[in-house]
């Protein structure tokens, strides 16, 4: 199940572009890598590398302008 998320978004061309940041359970994470990105309806998601080590794949609203975490997995050996 989706859990709503805060998300510090880069805006150049267009807003949120991609994430930098984002906050879960009250620690921030800092975005390592983008992985991967893709575009569904009204939406982007972004497969990211934080700084925790874990991976995210967190989706991006556009019409509602709100971001979601849909999946989560630990580093290895976690």
């Amino acid at each position: 199940m989706p859990v709503k998320i805060e998300v510090d978004g880069y805006s150049g061309y267009k807003l949120n572009e991609r994430p930098c940041r984002f906050v879960l359970d009250g620690h921030e994470y800092q975005i390592e890598a983008i992985l991967d990105q893709w575009h569904g309806p009204n939406s982007a998601y972004f497969k990211v590398r934080a700084s925790d080590g874990n991976l995210y794949i967190l989706k991006y609203h556009s019409f509602s302008d709100e971001w979601s975490l849909e999946f989560y997995r630990g580093a290895p050996g976690e």
